[in-house]
């Protein structure tokens, strides 16, 4: 078999398409969460905590580092960035706390759909009648 063909039966396998369709959709969600936290739940936190921007939360690491926000301080020397840590925690949170609702829906539905009873299958007529006979001959 060659090596180009093996790599196609590999590639094309249901299992990497599926993962590569997760990969893309995963990315495009990221995107989203991203915008989740920065434009409205941040902004929320601020507003309720009086302002509160972690974003530019960092300690100094250089007796050169005057600035008050994180851009210009990285610029006159080596900070430590906690808020855009906490930031991403947050982002980590929220991922994590959205797939869990998904993956808990999901169960769900796959324990209301295993719960349903099969539906019967009708027995064929060539059973049926053998069952007749069975029942005539043991008369």
């Amino acid at each position: 078999m060659s090596m180009l063909k093996e790599f196609r039966e590999f590639a094309l396998k249901g299992n990497v398409v599926d993962l590569a369709v997760g990969v893309v959709i995963g990315a495009a969600f990221g995107t989203i969460v991203s915008s989740l936290v920065d434009d409205l739940i941040m902004p929320l936190i601020g507003a309720v905590t009086g302002g509160l921007d972690f974003s530019n939360y960092f300690i100094a690491l250089s007796s050169t580092v005057t600035a008050t926000t994180l851009d210009a301080a990285r610029e006159q020397g080596a900070v430590f960035a906690y808020g855009k840590f906490i930031t991403a925690v947050l982002k980590f949170v929220i991922v994590a706390w959205v797939l869990f609702l998904v993956i808990k829906g999901m169960n769900s539905m796959k324990r209301k759909e295993e719960a349903k009873p099969a539906p019967v299958a009708e027995t064929p007529v060539d059973i049926k009648l053998l069952t007749e006979i069975r029942d005539l001959l043991k008369k």
